[in-house]
Parts: structure tokens; C-alpha cells; sequence
């Protein structure tokens, strides 16, 4: 087994309070794993955030179905793209609005270029960008 290291920390005891509660909402065991995953799941964000490092996630994003020529930019932006792309799922919300989700795996820079181009359409009403890491640097 890992070793584990102790430390203390001194916090108010209103956020204590606050961080109870999300460790209840979220079903953590204790205190120490929530802390562990929150370390994590910073060191993830900085680790895609600056980084040229490869990466994987998911590009969401709602559309204007019948906005003129928006489907032929999206088509041709992620043919451009191809090479990142895993796969891509369309669903239709309603009679005028899809949503698709994109599985992305590449450079991080180049993956938030991507999301980028999409949400810069004009007919893109929302974008969401979830991006992680491949875990080869992140301690267990």
C-alpha cells in the first residue's frame, strides 16, 4: 500500500460546514477522499489548461438545425478535424434544434482550438467543453 501522509488544515467553520455538506451530496466516504479528488481534479485542470499534453473528452453543443449553411461549416470544420475526432453523435432535441457530442482525443491546445471554431458559428447556442486528462502524470 501507498504511504499516506497527515496534515493539518485550518479552515472556518462555515466553509467546513459547506465542504461537509458537498461530501455528503456526493457520497465520499470521509473527509481525506474528498480532499484527494479535489487535488486531482486541479492537478487535471492545470495539466490540459496551459499544456500541449494529449488529452480526451467531449464536445457538446446545442444548434439552430435549419440556421443557412450552419450543418456544411460544422461538417467541413470537423472534416478539418478529423484526426482528433473519435466519434461524433447527433440527436435530434426538436424540430428545430440538435444537439451533438463530439469524443475528442488530442493536444489540448488543439482540442480547445475545435470547440472554439464550433462555438464561433453563428446558430451555436451553447457549447460545453469536458476535457481530462490521460492519467500517465496524475498519482493514484
Amino acid at each position: 500500500m501507498e504511504e499516506l501522509s497527515r496534515f493539518g488544515v485550518s479552515i472556518p467553520k462555515e466553509l467546513l460546514k459547506a465542504f461537509d455538506e458537498y461530501i455528503e451530496r456526493k457520497h465520499y466516504a470521509n473527509r481525506s477522499e474528498a480532499i484527494r479528488d479535489l487535488i486531482r481534479q486541479k492537478l487535471v485542470e492545470e495539466e490540459w489548461k496551459e499544456s500541449k499534453e494529449e488529452v480526451v473528452g467531449v464536445i457538446t453543443y446545442i444548434y439552430e438545425h435549419h440556421k443557412r449553411e450552419l450543418v456544411d461549416k460544422l461538417i467541413e470544420i470537423q472534416h478539418i478535424h478529423y484526426n482528433k475526432i473519435i466519434t461524433t453523435q447527433h440527436i435530434h432535441i426538436d424540430h428545430d434544434r440538435c444537439l451533438e457530442a463530439i469524443l475528442v482525443k488530442g493536444k489540448a491546445n488543439e482540442i480547445k482550438e475545435l470547440a472554439d471554431k464550433i462555438q464561433a458559428q453563428k446558430g451555436v447556442l451553447h457549447l460545453n467543453l469536458a476535457l481530462t486528462t490521460l492519467g500517465k502524470s496524475i498519482p493514484t
